[in-house]
């Protein structure tokens, strides 16, 4: 799978300062958006799987971002969220959490109704 152009400005960002505006740029950018081991197309963890099956319940269209293709991802991307695992899921701009909680939001029908506020 090619890298996205998200991925593509973050992993090519040269200082922390310029990796933690293009992910909050990304953020932005994107109505859905998650940080995660691997893509959504092969996930590299059961918590990434989990974080991808819940939002494609709901949206097949978002970005993914594979924090594993650069060790400076995970560690700006803590500074950006304040949340020291992944994955982490915005939506409209918004951290809604890892998987677990977006899984228990889907359950509760919290996360169709971010997901159907912005898709």
């Amino acid at each position: 799978m090619e890298l996205s152009e998200t991925q593509k400005s973050i992993q090519n960002a040269e200082t922390r300062e310029e990796m933690k505006a293009e992910i909050e740029r990304a953020i932005d950018e994107n109505d859905i958006i998650i940080f995660m081991k691997g893509n959504k197309m092969m996930p590299q963890c059961g918590y990434s799987a989990r974080a991808v099956k819940a939002v494609s319940l709901h949206e097949e269209e978002f970005e993914t971002v594979d924090v594993l293709r650069d060790e400076r991802i995970r560690e700006v991307l803590e500074e950006v969220s304040d949340w020291p695992t992944v994955p982490q899921v915005f939506v409209d701009g918004e951290f809604l959490g890892g998987s677990d909680i977006v899984v228990e939001m889907h359950e509760e029908g919290e996360l169709e109704e971010k997901i159907d506020a912005v898709a």
